[in-house]
């Protein structure tokens, strides 16, 4: 049965892959961007089933207003994909206040508002799925990337408490964990001046291996992990948490192992 998405942040990345592989296979998009341009190509082959929209995630007022005029375009969407964002990269101190206040806005409040628009309309139409954009690092945390945690495991905290807030209205939620994948987003970093206080450190050993072109680990397919969050939003049963890849597998098990063996440790006591 034919779909239809509206996918955020679909100009480049995961939601460009998705993008493509939902209009192949006959679905309709709505896609929301900062510049239309970035989609001129997919617009000339699907016009009668993409259609395109501006939005800015920290622009609270202007989400309401597009989400407003995207269901009332479609009548219904099926699938909300909330995948705008960025990484701001640096250690705490070294990041300025203003990168600290851009990554929150976009990555954590954008996709707070963008949810909290889209539910009024997802209970009228009585239900719909929210698929949340997280990563490996919504579970686990890394040096030089403590903001870019912060908005993560904040939106996971908050997607799995609105999940149980709006389950009896037939309204499902996926929390996407892709670990490393071969998008820009390491080229998209919002990076911060080094300080060389830092050279030392775990977050200058990171800095190091990025400035030689190195990553934390192993990139994953984007259209193999694309493919992956749409038959996971297509599921009868979709999972809450989506674990994408070996990386974001064996590091997330870890995390929680750890972190399991230290509350244990502390039963006798607690």
């Amino acid at each position: 049965m034919t779909k239809t998405w509206l996918i955020t942040g679909a100009s480049s990345g995961l939601g460009r892959a998705m993008t493509e592989q939902l209009l192949t296979r006959g679905d309709h998009v709505i896609a929301t961007v900062r510049n239309t341009d970035a989609l001129a190509d997919l617009l000339t082959s699907h016009e009668q089933t993409l259609r395109v929209m501006v939005l800015d995630l920290t622009d609270t007022p202007a989400i309401r207003h597009v989400i407003g005029d995207a269901f009332g375009a479609a009548g219904r969407i099926d699938v909300v994909v909330s995948n705008a964002g960025y990484g701001a990269f640096g250690a705490a101190e070294e990041l300025q206040d203003d990168q600290i206040e851009r990554q929150i806005a976009t990555n954590l409040t954008g996709s707070i508002q963008l949810i909290r628009a889209c539910l009024p309309h997802l209970r009228a139409q009585g239900g719909g799925r929210v698929l949340q954009l997280s990563s490996t690092g919504g579970q686990v945390a890394y040096p030089a990337f403590s903001i870019y945690h912060a908005t993560k495991w904040g939106i996971e905290g908050f997607v799995e408490a609105v999940a149980q807030e709006t389950a009896g209205f037939g309204i499902d939620f996926i929390l996407a964990e892709p670990g490393p994948t071969a998008t820009s987003f390491s080229i998209n970093l919002d990076r911060a001046e080094a300080m060389p206080e830092y050279d030392d450190t775990p977050s200058g050993a990171v800095r190091r291996m990025f400035a030689n072109g190195g990553s934390l680990a192993k990139r994953d397919d984007a259209g193999v992990t694309a493919n992956r969050m749409i038959a996971a939003a297509d599921a009868d049963r979709p999972p809450l948490r989506l674990v994408l890849g070996d990386v974001s597998y064996e590091h997330i098990e870890h995390a929680l192992s750890a972190r399991l063996d230290a509350v244990r440790a502390q039963k006798p006591t607690s």
